[in-house]
C-alpha cells in the first residue's frame, strides 16, 4: 500500500508505466509531466525534489525518447478542410478581384473562433442567414464593379463623447498638444463610409472662454492628417455672459471627400491656451484690449421683479467666476454623401474587363474572355471549359431576355460570388489513400500563402508563377515570401493573426473605468492599437528578430502616447520611431498599452489575467479553466487594507487555486507597475507596489525587465510557441501531436537565422504541413 502510494501523483499511477513504450502510448499525459518538470511544478513544493542533476537526466530522457519516437514515426502532414473566407478574407478578396472596396462583410455575422484563431475551417460554419447575405453582398459588389454605388440618399448621424473635464492650471498653460488632439475637448470617432463622396462634418461646441480672447481655432483631422481649420471669434458680453465668451450652440461645418470604408474622424481646437487675456499668464497672450467690468443691464421692459431676480443671479454670477476656459467639441454630426462619385471606377472596369474594352466596344468573343478571366481568378485556379461555359451562359440568357451585355456579365458575376468555389478554399485531393501524404497544387499553394500573408487571394505574379509550375521551387519561393512580407497587403498579417494573437481586437470593446482612469478616452484607445500594430509592422517589413517582441528598445509613438508614458520630444498626431531610454519602463509588447489594457480588469490591474496572457500568447501553455465554486477577491480591500498582491498570497493558499497560480501570477506581478490602462505607478492604492516574482523552478525576478530577461533566456520556447500560433493561422487548423516534428524543425532553422522573422515564415511555408496534406480515399 505504501509503495503504491509512493508510485501515484495526483490522478496519475506511474506505476502503470514500466517502459519507454508504456509512456509514448499516453504521451499527450507524459507531455504534461514533461512541462510540469521544466518549469519546476512537479514535484510540488511540499514534497521531496530531487536533485538538480537526477532531474535533469529524467528531463533529458524524456526529450530523447520523445524526439526518437517523432524520427521513427510517419511523416503526416495534417489534413484541412475546406474553409470558408472568413470576414476579413471576404472583403480583401472582393477588393483585389473586383477593385472595390466597400467591406460588404460588416454586414456579416460575427466569424466563431478556434484555437485563438477566426480562419479555422472546422469553426467556420455556413448558415443559411449567411447565405441569404452572400447573395445580397454578391449583388452589391458585382454592380458596383461594373454601374458603380447605387445613388444614396444623405442621411445624418451624431456623436456625443463622453464629457471630460479640461485641467485649468500654469502646467498645462505652458506645456501641452497644441493640435488640442489629445486634450479632454477634443472628439475621436471611428465612423464608417458607405460611399465615395463628399460629406459634411459638424463640429457643435459648448463651454465659455474669458473674454478678451483671440479667436479659437478649430481643426477637423482625417486619419490622423490635418484636413481643414476654421477660426472663431464669438461675440462676448450681455447680461448673463459677464466676462465670458460664450460658445453654447455655436457650430462649423466642414466639408470633406471621403472614401467608402471605415475614417478615423477628430475634432479639436488648436492652441487652447494661447491667446487668453495677459493675465492668465499663457502663451502668446491675447492683443485684445481688455474689457471693462461687467456692468448689469436690465431686460427693457421686464417687470421689477423680474429685474430684481435678474439682477442677483447676475450679482452671483459675478462673485462666482474664476479664471475658466473650458470650451470644447460637444459633438459631431455627419451627414452625406453629397456629390457622390458617379459610374464604376477606373480601377474596376480594368479588373473586370479582361478583353481590354472598358468603353464597352465589346466584341463577341468578349464575353468568354471576361467571364474566363474572372472565373480563374475567382475560383483561385484553373478553370475547365464546362464550368466557363455555364458561367457564358448566364451572359446569354441575359441579353436574350432584353439586358445588355454588361447586366449578362454582371449577372454571371454574382453567380461567381456565391459559388463554393469562391466563397470557400478548397483543396481537391488526388486519390491519395488516408494515411498517405500528397502534395498540394501549385495553385493551392498559392492561396495558402496569400491567405497566410495577405489575407486575400493570390495576385498576377502569384497566378503567373502557378501556371508556369514554378511558384514551388525553393528559391522562387523564398523570393516570394520576402516580396509578400514587404508588400503593403502584409499589414493583413499584422490586423488579423497580430490582432488576434496579442488580443488587440479586444481594445474596441474594453471600457476603463472612468472615474478610477480619467485619462482613457477614444484618442487613447486608437494610439495604443496603432502603437502596437506599428512595432509588429516593423518586425515584419524590416526582418526583425522575433525576440524584439520580448524586449524590443523602440517602439512608435505620437504626442499621446509619448505624453502617457512620459517620454520627452515628440510632438504632433504622427507615429514615429523613438528609441526608448531605459529610464522609461518599456520595451517590446508586454509593456506597451494596448496588451496591459486588454490583460485588465476594468477597475484594477489582474495579476492573473496577465500572467495568463504571457502563459498563452508568448509560452502558448494556457492554463486549464479554473475550478468552480473558487471564492472571489474582496474588491472593496483592494488597495484600501490590503495590495492585490496580499489578496492573491491568501487566495493561492487554497490548494486547489495553487497549482496553476505558482507559476501564473508570478508572471503577472512582474507587470503590477502599471495600471489598468498601462500608465506607470509605484502604489497600489495606499500600499507600494511590490513587482518582484518568483517562479515555481526557483528563479526570481524585479519588475518588468527581469520579466523580459526570464522569458528572452527561454528564447526557444518563445519561438517555439508563436511558430505554432502562426502554423495553426496559416495552415486553418488546430495542431496535433504528428505536427511536432514539423515545429522543432522550423525552430531550429530560424534559430539559425538569429530568429528574423522572415526565415520564420519561410520555414513554415517550406514545412511539410503547409505544402502537402493527408489523402482522403481508404485503402
Amino acid at each position: 500500500m505504501c509503495h503504491n502510494a509512493k508510485l501515484r501523483s495526483g490522478e496519475l499511477n506511474l506505476d502503470a508505466y514500466k517502459s519507454a513504450a508504456s509512456i509514448m502510448q499516453d504521451r499527450e499525459q507524459w507531455e504534461r509531466v514533461l512541462e510540469k518538470l521544466r518549469t519546476g511544478e512537479m514535484p510540488p513544493k511540499e514534497m521531496p525534489r530531487p536533485d538538480q542533476a537526477r532531474l535533469k537526466a529524467v528531463i533529458d530522457w524524456l526529450e530523447n525518447e520523445f524526439h526518437r519516437a517523432d524520427l521513427l514515426a510517419k511523416p503526416d502532414p495534417g489534413r484541412v478542410t475546406a474553409r470558408r473566407l472568413n470576414r476579413a478574407e471576404y472583403d480583401n478578396t472582393v477588393r483585389d478581384l473586383l477593385g472595390v472596396n466597400l467591406h460588404l462583410a460588416d454586414d456579416f455575422p460575427q466569424d466563431d473562433s478556434g484555437y485563438g484563431f477566426d480562419n479555422i475551417g472546422d469553426v467556420l460554419s455556413l448558415s443559411p442567414a449567411l447565405m441569404e447575405k452572400y447573395m445580397t453582398a454578391a449583388e452589391k459588389a458585382a454592380r458596383t464593379a461594373l454601374f458603380g454605388h447605387e445613388p444614396m440618399k444623405p442621411a445624418m448621424v451624431r456623436i456625443e463623447p463622453p464629457w471630460r473635464h479640461i485641467p485649468y492650471s500654469k502646467t498645462p498653460l505652458h506645456d501641452y498638444d497644441l493640435t488640442g488632439l489629445s486634450l479632454p475637448n477634443a472628439t475621436h470617432v471611428t465612423h464608417s463610409f458607405p460611399v465615395e463622396g463628399e460629406y459634411v462634418i459638424r463640429t457643435m461646441l459648448n463651454g465659455v472662454r474669458p473674454i478678451g480672447s483671440e479667436a479659437i481655432r478649430i481643426s477637423l483631422w482625417v486619419d490622423g492628417r490635418q484636413i481643414e481649420y476654421i477660426d472663431l471669434d464669438p461675440e462676448g458680453g450681455g447680461a448673463f455672459s459677464l466676462d465670458r465668451q460664450e460658445f453654447y450652440g455655436w457650430a462649423r461645418d466642414f466639408r470633406v471627400r471621403l472614401k467608402p470604408g471605415k475614417h478615423w474622424i477628430a475634432a479639436s481646437i488648436m492652441n487652447l491656451y494661447e491667446g487668453l487675456p495677459a493675465d492668465y499668464g499663457g502663451p502668446n497672450p491675447s492683443k485684445k484690449p481688455k474689457p471693462p467690468p461687467p456692468v448689469f443691464k436690465p431686460p427693457p421692459g421686464a417687470p421689477p421683479d423680474v429685474v430684481e431676480k435678474i439682477r442677483k443671479d447676475f450679482e452671483k454670477r459675478k462673485k462666482e467666476i474664476a479664471p475658466v476656459n473650458d470650451v470644447r467639441i460637444s459633438s459631431l454630426q455627419i451627414s452625406g454623401p453629397f456629390a457622390q462619385a458617379k459610374g464604376p471606377s477606373a480601377e474596376s472596369l480594368k479588373r473586370t474587363y479582361t478583353c481590354g474594352h472598358t468603353d464597352g466596344k465589346h466584341e463577341k468573343r468578349c464575353a468568354r474572355k471576361i467571364v474566363a478571366g474572372l472565373a480563374r481568378r475567382a475560383y483561385r485556379r484553373p478553370v475547365s471549359p464546362e464550368e466557363i461555359d455555364k458561367l457564358v451562359s448566364l451572359v446569354s440568357a441575359a441579353q436574350k431576355e432584353g439586358d445588355s451585355f454588361e447586366e449578362g456579365i454582371c449577372l454571371s458575376l454574382q453567380a461567381m460570388l456565391i459559388s463554393p468555389h469562391f466563397l470557400f478554399r478548397i483543396e481537391k485531393d488526388n486519390g491519395a489513400a488516408k494515411e498517405d501524404a500528397q502534395a498540394i497544387s501549385q495553385h493551392e499553394l498559392a492561396s495558402r500563402l496569400s491567405y497566410f500573408l495577405w489575407s486575400s487571394m493570390p495576385d498576377d505574379e502569384l497566378f503567373s508563377l502557378a501556371d508556369k509550375g514554378d511558384l514551388g521551387k525553393p528559391d522562387v519561393l523564398a523570393r516570394q515570401v520576402r516580396r509578400m512580407l514587404r508588400d503593403g497587403k502584409s499589414r493583413a498579417l499584422v490586423e488579423n493573426f497580430g490582432g488576434q494573437w496579442l488580443e488587440l481586437r479586444k481594445l474596441e470593446s474594453v471600457k476603463p473605468d472612468r472615474k478610477r482612469f480619467p485619462d482613457f478616452d477614444e484618442y487613447l484607445r486608437i494610439s495604443m492599437r496603432k502603437e502596437t500594430e506599428m512595432f509588429f509592422e516593423n518586425i515584419v517589413r524590416q526582418d526583425r528578430s522575433i525576440l524584439e517582441f520580448i524586449d524590443g528598445n523602440y517602439s512608435f509613438l505620437n504626442e499621446r502616447m509619448a505624453r502617457f508614458y512620459h517620454v520627452a520630444g515628440v510632438r504632433g498626431p504622427d507615429f514615429r520611431k523613438v528609441e526608448l531610454a531605459t529610464d522609461t519602463q518599456r520595451g517590446g509588447v508586454l509593456t506597451q498599452a494596448s496588451v496591459l489594457t486588454v490583460s485588465s480588469y476594468a477597475t484594477r490591474t489582474s495579476p492573473v489575467l496577465r500572467g495568463k496572457w504571457i502563459l498563452e500568447n508568448f509560452l502558448n501553455a494556457p492554463p486549464p479553466p479554473p475550478p468552480p465554486d473558487v471564492p472571489n477577491l474582496d474588491e472593496a480591500a483592494v488597495g484600501s487594507s490590503a495590495s492585490l498582491r496580499q489578496q492573491l498570497e491568501q487566495h493561492r493558499k487554497n490548494a486547489t487555486c495553487a497549482s496553476c497560480h505558482a507559476r501564473m501570477d508570478p508572471l503577472g506581478f512582474g507587470l503590477e507597475n502599471f495600471d489598468a490602462i498601462g500608465a506607470w505607478r509605484t502604489k497600489d492604492g495606499k500600499f507600494p507596489v511590490d513587482a518582484s516574482g518568483s517562479l515555481p523552478d526557483g528563479r526570481s525576478f524585479e519588475g518588468a525587465d527581469g520579466l523580459k530577461s526570464i522569458l528572452k533566456s527561454d528564447a526557444e520556447a518563445f519561438a517555439t510557441s508563436l511558430t505554432e500560433k502562426l502554423l495553426t493561422y496559416g495552415l486553418g487548423r488546430g495542431l496535433a501531436a504528428y505536427d511536432r516534428p514539423a515545429v522543432k524543425k522550423i525552430v531550429e532553422r530560424a534559430k539559425a537565422e538569429d530568429y528574423r522573422f522572415s526565415s520564420l515564415v519561410l520555414e513554415i511555408v517550406r514545412s511539410l504541413p503547409f505544402h502537402k496534406r493527408r489523402g482522403d480515399r481508404t485503402k
